[in-house]
């Protein structure tokens, strides 16, 4: 049933819904996720060691929690679920859904930022807040807000607790239950800890798992280069259903690539921006800017990387794997029984960072709902603690469709609001580019934009 409800979702409606705005943001900021890339890197490199603002978590810190959040489960063990079932031909959508969607991923972050709200301990914002403040509806904004709180701090932190299970079990035979116990324990004493330990915990662990991941991936891609050619011809004939390999044709092709790039990015999804929001910037396109570089990094790189070692050793074809135990298997095949276990390890950091990442996008959302100590007692309880345990439990296949089912419509309703207040971005992207044509290192003044001044509070 889940399954059937996911796929109406997505070949009807996402599929056609999520290019479109992507191409649309992509033309109406002049491709700025290529044109400022240079300016993305720089702004990244000052954020990191520029040190924080007061109390406010700094730009490469935002950058980091939303990147433990887009780099884990789904760069290993969704992108081997997409090959399984799409074909190779899965993973160049994956990197076309990454392409467009990381200008998705500047506009969403950049409204996150200007419409951010002061909070006790760090600035909050995200959709809720620029849907209830630059939209004025309430109900839309309470209905995402609900909806992120079950897609991430629940959904999917069920999806991290079970790919962290199985590869422990495929590298050291580890009982799901131990493991589950273990995670939810470590998973309470961090999100009781609140943002600025999210924030401390994610910018070391994410650069040395993600930098890692990518040494080994790049040893194996040295160690092949002489099939790299067949590999992307392999991905780039496969995307347009020339070879039946998988997935049986282009629409199964398409449809589990942008999925599965989706769950890996999350560019439209509405969740970066929750953290983008958290950032003391001198400039909303600042952290729109740092925000769009995510969507690169996860997707075409990790993911690639993972997709160039299950693609190089052949066993995307055997039926009895899938997920986290077809890439370790893979990796396996390449550097011997030392594979299964780097990949057993990576996942943990990935995953875990996953785990504590998704908790925040939904503590964002509950202070929005509610003011109440207890409704956010009873919300860490639940995210770090009931979900991770059930995901340790649950069937591969269950915890998938569940998510599959609340990234559609969590992204159904973001992409509504984006659409309806991408103008602001917009001009916000002229008002930074007019400074840096002048010289001058970008400040917003709210006195740019009258018409919205009563509906901002940051700046």
């Amino acid at each position: 049933m889940l399954q059937t409800v996911s796929d109406f979702l997505w070949t009807y409606i996402l599929l056609a819904v999520l290019v479109g705005c992507g191409l649309y943001f992509s033309i109406r900021t002049k491709f700025v996720q290529f044109r400022l890339i240079g300016e993305m890197v720089r702004l990244l490199g000052e954020s990191a060691f520029g040190g924080n603002r007061g109390k406010h978590i700094n730009s490469f810190q935002a950058f980091a929690v939303s990147v433990a959040t887009r780099v884990g489960t789904g760069n290993l063990a969704g992108v081997a679920t997409a090959i399984v079932l799409g074909g190779p031909g899965a993973v160049f959508w994956m990197w076309m859904i990454a392409l467009i969607g990381s200008a998705t991923a500047f506009v969403e972050s950049t409204l996150a930022q200007l419409y951010k709200r002061r909070g006790t301990d760090s600035f909050i914002g995200g959709p809720a807040f620029y849907i209830l403040h630059g939209l004025h509806s309430k109900w839309m904004s309470r209905l995402f807000a609900v909806l992120l709180i079950i897609t991430f701090g629940l959904s999917y932190n069920s999806i991290q607790s079970n790919t962290i299970c199985n590869a422990m079990d495929e590298a050291f035979g580890f009982d799901s239950m131990i493991v589950g116990v273990v995670l939810t324990a470590l998973s309470l004493l961090i999100v009781f800890g609140g943002i600025q330990r999210v924030a401390k915990v994610s910018s070391v662990i994410v650069p040395v798992m993600a930098i890692g991941y990518f040494v080994l991936a790049l040893y194996v891609v040295l160690a092949n280069i002489s099939l790299f050619p067949d590999i992307i011809r392999l991905i780039v004939n496969d995307a347009f259903g020339v070879q039946q390999v998988a997935g049986g044709g282009i629409g199964a092709t398409m449809l589990y690539g942008i999925k599965r790039g989706l769950f890996s990015n999350e560019a439209g999804e509405g969740s970066a921006p929750n953290v983008a929001a958290t950032a003391a910037v001198s400039h909303p396109v600042k952290q729109g800017l740092i925000q769009a570089l995510g969507v690169f990094t996860d997707t075409l790189l990790v993911c690639s990387c993972t997709a160039f070692i299950i693609l190089v050793s052949g066993l995307y074809s055997s039926p009895e794997l899938n997920g986290i135990r077809l890439t370790q298997n893979a990796l396996q095949s390449e550097v011997g029984n030392v594979g299964t276990y780097f990949i057993a390890a990576a996942i943990l950091m990935f995953a875990f960072s996953s785990i504590i990442g998704n908790y925040y996008y939904g503590e964002a959302n509950i202070r929005f709902l509610s003011n109440k100590p207890y409704m956010l007692t009873i919300y860490r309880i639940f995210s770090g603690g009931v979900m991770v345990m059930f995901g340790a439990m649950a069937s591969l296949d269950i915890v998938w469709d569940i998510g599959d089912v609340c990234m559609a419509l969590i992204t159904a309703c973001n992409l509504v609001a984006i659409l309806l207040l991408g103008r602001y971005a917009f001009r916000l992207l002229d008002d930074y580019m007019r400074q840096k044509r002048a010289g001058k290192n970008p400040t917003f003044d709210i006195s740019t934009m009258p018409e919205i001044k009563h509906d901002v509070e940051c700046w």
